[in-house]
Formats: structure tokens, C-alpha cells, sequence
């Protein structure tokens, strides 16, 4: 896995080329919205990319990771599917519904049912390495849906500038993204990480929860601010050493968020010593999103290493397919 992780950048570069080489067709309707499908590791991107282009996409954007789909999908519907495995059940039920509505559907994955799917219907297809864990193939997965995106007319080619910087970035900054995530994981570790986020980076937050979740074998929660002053705030009212507060900062950050931030930690620091504030470096959303995404990668990995584990391991997600596959 820290290899993986370590080839990050290469990775956003063979996927920026094989998004370029994509062949894609229009549709023959217009597109009012679009609808992505995925979950887990295959399912993020949507979520990340979706956040990113808030501002910019000219039509409502709908991710969704179950098996069934929302009655607005039709023949004017953009049905991005993402399964890396093309094998992942819920993804493929939610293929099989948008099917029936009659919308555009632009699959990405490595192979599988959906890859069959998509071939014997004529849909379009954008394939991408097999043989990785999902949740190692970010960069392959989630960069092909700002082509889609762009290829359909619903966010312009800045990504592309932003995607190159980004890689510079990430190239700069390896020695001390690595060292800074060592220092964060030894904080991490025999603690529950509770992570907020600040605005409309949610999708980052998911991100490193998941990787500490799958990488690092423990439990964590996010939340996002202003949000949890609604609600989760008020739970802090038990002192409890045993939680460290990690929150995801970006130059992006809304002043008025970060203020109610500030406020928050004189709770925080109420009921745990631990916090620890992340700031992105780089100028764009992307670059502050990828770099976000590479340290908590580097954290859940290194949080494996310390309680020396295989950060590689799924075996219960492996046994609870196997059940399904027994219904």
C-alpha cells in the first residue's frame, strides 16, 4: 500500500493521459443533470469531483452510492458509473435502473459485469488499470469524471492547469508530506480521530476517515462545520483523553467558518488535550484536495506500520460479500 501511495502523482499523470485518449460520444439529448453511482473507494471520486466543480457545473450534480437511483434519472440525465472492480452490486443495480430511464451512461472501471454491460449496449467506457485496490486507484477513477464532465459541457478545461500544478506539488512537497504524516499517525494512534472539515471539502474528510478505516484497521468520525454548531457541538460535554480532534484546513476556508472553528477548539480543549489542525498547500481547490487526499493516505499508512498491520487487508469486507453471494 505505501507504495502505492508513494506513486500518487504518476498515478494522476498515466490517468490524466488516459482521459485525454478517452473516446466519448455527445448525447443525443440535453443533459439537465447528472447523476454518479459508486461506493467505497470506487465511489469517492464522486463525491471529491462533485464538491470541486460545485461552483462551476452548469447542471445539478447527484452522487449516490446504493443500489437504487432517484426518480429525476432520464433520457436527460449524464449517468456517470463508477466501479473499479465492475463488479460491485450496488453500482451495478443502479446501472441497471438508469438503463431503464433512458440515460446517458458513461461508465468507468477496469473491467467486470459492468464492462460487459456497457459493451453489449453501446455505452461509453473509460478503462482503467486493474490489479489495485480501489482505494489505491483514486487517481485513475476520480480524474475521469472532470473529463466527462468537461467532455458534456457542464465545467470548462481549468482543471486541467490545476491538475498539472498539483502534480508539481505533490512531486515538491513527498519528503515533507511523509514527515508530517509520521507525526500525525504516532498522535493517531490508540486514539479515535474525530475530523471536521470546513465547508465544502466534506469529500476530503470522507477520504482519510475511509483510509484510516481500511489502511489503518481503526474507527474515526467527520463532521463538517457549519453543520455539526447545529447539533454535534453539543455533544461535547464528557472529557474524554481518549479522542484527538483533527481538523482540514484550506486557503479556500470561508472567514466566518474559520472563526466558528476558532470558537469551537475552547470547546474541544475542554474535553481533550489532542488537536491537530491539517492546512493544504498549492493555490486551487484541486491542489488543496489532492494534497489533503496524499497526507491522509501517508497517515493511515504509517498508523498501520506503528500497530503493525497489513494495511492491504479487507478480509471482513471479503466475508460479507461472500454471504451476499450466498443470497
Amino acid at each position: 500500500m505505501k507504495k502505492l501511495v508513494e506513486e500518487f502523482s504518476k498515478e494522476l499523470s498515466a490517468s490524466f493521459q488516459i482521459s485525454e485518449a478517452a473516446i466519448l460520444t455527445k448525447s443525443s439529448n440535453a443533459i439537465h443533470n447528472v447523476f454518479i453511482s459508486g461506493c467505497g473507494g470506487s465511489g469517492i471520486g464522486g463525491t471529491i469531483v462533485a464538491e470541486l466543480v460545485a461552483g462551476e457545473a452548469t447542471v445539478p450534480i447527484t452522487v449516490n452510492k446504493d443500489y437504487f437511483i432517484p426518480a429525476f434519472v432520464s433520457k436527460n440525465t449524464l449517468a456517470i458509473i463508477c466501479s473499479y472492480s465492475g463488479n460491485t452490486e450496488e453500482t451495478i443495480s443502479a446501472m441497471e435502473f438508469a438503463m431503464k430511464q433512458n440515460a446517458k451512461i458513461v461508465c468507468v472501471t477496469s473491467g467486470g459485469k459492468i464492462a460487459e454491460m456497457a459493451k453489449t449496449a453501446g455505452y461509453d467506457c473509460i478503462f482503467i488499470p486493474p490489479g489495485r485496490p480501489p482505494r489505491a486507484s483514486f487517481g485513475y477513477s476520480g480524474l475521469q469524471l472532470f473529463k466527462i464532465l468537461h467532455f458534456n459541457g457542464i465545467i470548462s478545461d481549468a482543471y486541467k492547469n490545476d491538475l498539472s500544478k498539483a502534480i508539481k506539488l505533490l512531486d515538491a512537497e513527498e519528503s515533507d508530506i511523509q514527515k508530517t504524516a509520521l507525526e500525525v499517525a504516532q498522535k493517531f494512534v490508540g486514539k479515535t480521530p474525530v475530523i471536521y472539515t470546513l465547508g465544502s471539502t466534506e469529500g476530503v474528510a470522507v477520504r482519510f476517515r475511509q483510509q484510516i478505516n481500511e489502511n489503518g484497521k481503526m474507527l474515526c468520525w467527520h463532521h463538517v462545520i457549519p453543520e455539526m454548531n447545529h447539533n454535534e457541538l453539543v455533544g461535547w460535554t464528557h472529557k474524554n483523553d481518549n479522542l484527538i480532534v483533527c481538523a482540514i484546513r484550506t486557503k479556500h476556508d470561508f472567514y466566518r467558518s474559520v472563526k466558528r472553528l476558532e470558537v469551537n477548539k475552547t470547546v474541544f480543549e475542554k474535553y481533550t488535550p489532542h488537536y491537530v489542525e491539517l492546512h493544504s498547500k498549492g493555490d486551487s481547490k484541486i491542489e488543496n484536495a489532492l494534497y489533503h487526499i496524499h497526507l491522509g493516505d501517508w497517515i493511515s499508512c504509517f498508523i498501520a506500520d506503528i500497530n503493525k498491520i497489513d494495511a492491504t487487508e479487507v478480509n471482513v469486507i471479503n466475508h460479507l460479500k461472500n454471504e451476499l453471494a450466498k443470497i
